[in-house]
């Protein structure tokens, strides 16, 4: 396959991804954890590879027969790809399979009595590798990967300094390890995109052993996304405001209590993932609530943002007082007085449900809104 031909490919496929990612355009939250922590992906990447052509020993090769090096020029480098299919274990590993085509490296000599060797060698092979994933926020994650790769090595030579050799085209398959390290950044659960480097342990069809390595930028999508709803608006049951027994006409009655009324909106509901600012629908939401506070004498209002455990506890407690903020400071615009409104953000450290299920860490991902004042007695 030619340079040109691969990058039409994954430009085909990096299509086709994008335009099932405007599809889902409307449900791009991170609400389905446990398929995203099992689910089948594909992907591929393109990228530069490199090389370690051994010149001392191809120089004294040459030297051994007789023979004085003159000029020596190499290719070290060139174009690679790579598709491949995984299967997620967990939020933390994947084993992955894949084909790889590292491209081709040459070098040309030349020596004294106008001798002339060229050579070339290409390598392409399959893999299988484990693959480890640690979360640094809700959408990078760092990556790293270690496996097998099964590799067929073509070697050509050509020219009038052949060392003796009447093989010119050599060919040998060969199993060998591999590593990677890179960085993976989630569009959407399906979505994500890789930027890694990856070691290939190689040998040469003559005899030669060494390492080439692939810096890659690859596309990876999740298959068979559930469909998901918006987690609606879910106030909580109004507590009743405390009324006094009737009194003798000639006792002025009591003056009403102040009540206390909690309403929790899962976040989804507010924001959009990993998000502070106010979706349409979370506004909408909100102006609910106001309409229910007519007719009360408002005191306070205390908004608390919390999380689920997914992600580090510093990045979700940040994330937690700005959802918080971001809903004192529509209640403000909507004309609540802002010394009357006060957040605080909680992280991961209240849960309400277990964190082990998703069921369980839809209702963690919440905010909560506590209004406290009086109802106004009707005349």
């Amino acid at each position: 396959m030619t340079i040109a031909h691969t990058l039409g490919a994954l430009s085909v496929m990096t299509g086709a991804l994008l335009a099932a990612q405007s599809a889902q355009a409307q449900d791009n939250t991170f609400i389905n954890p446990d398929w995203a922590n099992s689910a089948w992906y594909i992907g591929a990447g393109v990228g530069q590879s490199r090389a370690t052509i051994d010149e001392p020993r191809l120089r004294a090769s040459l030297a051994a027969n007789g023979e004085t090096v003159t000029g020596f020029t190499k290719d070290q480098r060139d174009t690679g790809y790579k598709l491949f299919v995984g299967r997620q274990l967990n939020q933390y590993f994947a084993v992955e399979a894949g084909y790889f085509d590292l491209g081709k490296f040459d070098f040309k000599s030349t020596t004294s009595g106008n001798g002339v060797l060229n050579g070339q060698a290409a390598f392409r092979g399959v893999n299988l590798d484990l693959l480890g994933q640690l979360p640094l926020s809700q959408r990078l994650s760092l990556l790293g990967r270690v496996g097998m790769h099964y590799t067929k090595t073509n070697t050509e030579f050509s020219g009038n300094r052949l060392l003796g050799s009447t093989n010119t085209h050599a060919s040998e398959r060969k199993l060998n390890a591999k590593l990677g390290l890179g960085l993976e950044y989630k569009f959407s659960e399906a979505l994500a995109l890789r930027g890694e480097v990856e070691r290939y342990r190689l040998n040469d069809a003559v005899g030669n052993r060494g390492d080439a390595d692939l810096y890659s930028v690859s596309l990876v999508y999740k298959l068979g996304r559930p469909a998901s709803a918006t987690p609606a608006y879910q106030p909580a049951p109004e507590v009743a405001p405390v009324v006094a027994m009737p009194a003798p006409a000639i006792v002025a009655a009591p003056a009403p209590a102040p009540v206390s009324e909690k309403v929790s909106f899962a976040s989804e509901a507010l924001f959009d993932f990993d998000q502070s600012t106010l979706k349409p629908q979370g506004k909408a939401a909100l102006d609910q609530l106001l309409g229910q506070l007519t007719g009360m004498d408002l005191e306070v209002i205390v908004t608390v943002g919390h999380t689920d455990a997914v992600g580090p506890d510093a990045y979700n407690q940040k994330l937690s007082q700005r959802r918080a903020e971001a809903v004192k400071a529509y209640l403000v615009a909507q004309g609540v007085e802002t010394n009357r409104v006060y957040t605080e953000g909680k992280g991961e450290t209240q849960p309400v449900a277990d964190n082990t299920s998703a069921a369980g860490r839809a209702k963690n991902r919440r905010v909560t809104v506590e209004v406290v004042g009086t109802r106004k007695v009707p005349r």
